[in-house]
């Protein structure tokens, strides 16, 4: 499928600033802008796995399109939600346990690239990802 393969990150756009919306402390979110985080993506039907690996941390994740799970953020940040496909992009709905506000990804293919956006709180990030 489309999304399947490694993508690397390339950029990030106003990621700092989403951090800081979310939360997170002045020196993670240095660290975080700089994780050089890797996505390997699997589909297949309706199930993904997704191979996190950064320089803080490597994490498998499986999830299925419109089922619920549980995920924590690298900062810790536990969140539960679904992943759903809406024409050629993912996008995923996640509410904090902590303070039930709402965090929405979105995974998208543009031309050669993974743009994924992230929007909390009114403050929208992109990590933008090239394939290896």
């Amino acid at each position: 499928m489309t999304f399947n393969g490694t993508w690397k990150i390339e950029k990030n756009e106003n990621y700092e600033k989403f951090m800081e919306a979310m939360g997170i402390n002045v020196m993670k979110r240095k660290l975080g802008a700089h994780d050089n985080l890797k996505l390997t993506i699997q589909q297949d039907g309706n199930k993904f796995s997704v191979k996190e690996s950064s320089n803080f941390r490597n994490i498998d994740i499986e999830f299925t399109l419109g089922v619920s799970f549980e995920y924590s953020l690298a900062d810790g940040t536990e969140l539960s939600g679904s992943w759903n496909l809406e024409g050629n992009k993912l996008v995923g709905t996640f509410t904090r346990k902590d303070n039930g506000k709402v965090l929405t990804a979105y995974r998208e293919i543009v031309g050669s690239e993974l743009v994924q956006t992230y929007v909390y709180e009114g403050v929208e990030a992109k990590r933008i990802f090239k394939k290896e």
